[in-house]
């Protein structure tokens, strides 16, 4: 018994106030989710999809939970002004594990029957839209998400009704604050039913100068021909650890475009698991990774083709700088049965120095004789001959390391569907290579 001992007996000290400040819905899943966890432990990295990262040293250090939900000092409206240029998105704010209650006027109302909410609230008018999607789709016998699954106590719910489209994009900032160190079990609910469209897009910052460690799962349901854009952008420090869960299921015709970006970071693990449930749904998985220094960044995808004629497709890639280390681990799984399957999975990395290293494992396993399916990776250093090229021409050697570095992030970004969003991250990305600090104008919290 190791990390988790202080965490089961944590649970077992403080499980009436753990249950008081929740909904019986959350609370109906609990106590099985502990089980798990006291059986399964934290996972070591004898386990395949743990292999490239120290899970269990990062949960050894004393870090303080609020359990008792103790408002935090902090009014993000005035403090964090992160909205992208020109993007015009109905903004929210989470500021640790909970939605920023304080109402305010947000910009441009919702279409009816859309709902943005915590988990909490939605529960107290609409338990049965919680506990028909709440921790169905999560992996149980995943112990980080059994973990999370036992300690969340609140969460964040979007749900968008049949045939509704949001013409725009829903801004979710999840801000980390506190005077401690401290551990943030973040939890988000995604409905999309049938025929409706929505655009998301998560920002994580951190806005004080202490150790936090965030778990995070997030169940995306996405109906027959409905359509969901997800973009995950993390842009915190250091001394932040993020375990991050991400499970979407696909119902038949429905389309999914996923893109994760990680510019500022301390050890981040991002798990990706996408199931085809119906025939003829599309999927696009996104990745771009800027590291650094000590940073550390683990990128886990499984996408599991359970129907016929569906459509896969994974393209990450990684700059990696000095002592970083990356890892890349995809699998495409096609079920027995899954004809018609097309699917594309790449992993392309850039290692700019001796030091750094990149672990990559791209998987096929195939069950089904009718297909089109492919995976392949590259790890490799700056081409010498660009270099020289540019350099003959009056560049400099940093300047030309540094465009050769932006050209080949920038296939990723140029996935990104909303055009002032793709502008904005291009600014980020040139100024993440160029070491300046890429917060945003007007905000306080990085300051």
């Amino acid at each position: 018994m190791g990390a988790e001992k202080q965490y089961i007996d944590l649970f077992q000290k403080e499980r009436e106030a753990i249950y008081s400040h929740s909904c019986n819905e959350m609370n109906a899943v609990r106590n099985v989710a502990f089980e798990n966890f006291r059986r399964l432990g934290f996972p070591t990295q004898k386990l395949e999809r743990y292999k490239y990262t120290d899970v269990e040293s990062l949960f050894m250090p004393n870090y303080g939970l609020n359990i008792n939900r103790l408002k935090i000092p902090v009014d993000p409206y005035e403090a964090f002004k992160c909205d992208v240029p020109n993007l015009s998105t109905a903004l929210y704010f989470m500021v640790n594990d909970s939605l920023f209650s304080d109402v305010k006027p947000r910009k441009g109302a919702l279409p009816e029957g859309v709902i943005i909410d915590s988990i909490n609230q939605v529960a107290k008018k609409n338990p049965e839209l919680i506990s028909k999607y709440y921790s169905l789709i999560a992996d149980a016998n995943d112990s980080i998400v059994s973990f999370n699954t036992m300690m969340a106590q609140d969460g964040l719910l979007i749900y968008v009704p049949k045939n509704v489209v949001l013409q725009r994009a829903i801004q979710v900032i999840n801000i980390l604050r506190s005077d401690v160190d401290l551990m943030v079990n973040r939890r988000v609910l995604i409905i999309v039913e049938d025929g409706a469209q929505i655009k998301l897009l998560f920002c994580d910052h951190a806005a004080d100068d202490k150790n936090f460690l965030t778990t995070q799962v997030i169940e995306a349901y996405v109906g027959n021909n409905a359509s969901l854009d997800l973009y995950c952008l993390e842009e915190t420090h250091a001394k932040n650890v993020r375990l991050s869960n991400l499970f979407i299921d696909q119902k038949a015709d429905s389309r999914v475009n996923h893109n994760v970006i990680t510019l500022h970071n301390g050890i981040t693990r991002n798990r990706t698991d996408l199931v085809f449930s119906g025939d003829g749904a599309e999927c696009n998985l996104y990745g771009c990774v800027i590291i650094d220094k000590l940073q550390h960044v683990d990128n886990n995808t499984l996408i599991d083709h359970k129907a016929c004629n569906c459509k896969s497709n994974e393209l990450y890639k990684y700059v990696l700088n000095d002592k970083a280390v990356g890892a890349f681990a995809g699998k495409i799984m096609v079920r027995p049965g899954a004809q018609k399957t097309s699917s594309k999975e790449t992993n392309q990395n850039l290692c700019a120095t001796k030091e750094s290293r990149m672990y990559t494992q791209p998987m096929l396993e195939i069950y089904a004789d009718d297909v089109k399916c492919s995976h392949g990776s590259t790890v490799g250093q700056l081409n010498d001959a660009a270099l020289f090229y540019m350099r003959q021409r009056g560049v400099s050697l940093k300047e030309a390391k540094l465009l050769l570095e932006i050209a080949f992030i920038s296939e990723v970004i140029s996935y990104v569907s909303l055009s002032p969003l793709r502008d904005r991250l291009r600014y980020l990305v040139e100024k993440r290579f160029r070491g300046e600090l890429s917060k945003c104008i007007g905000c306080k919290l990085c300051q």
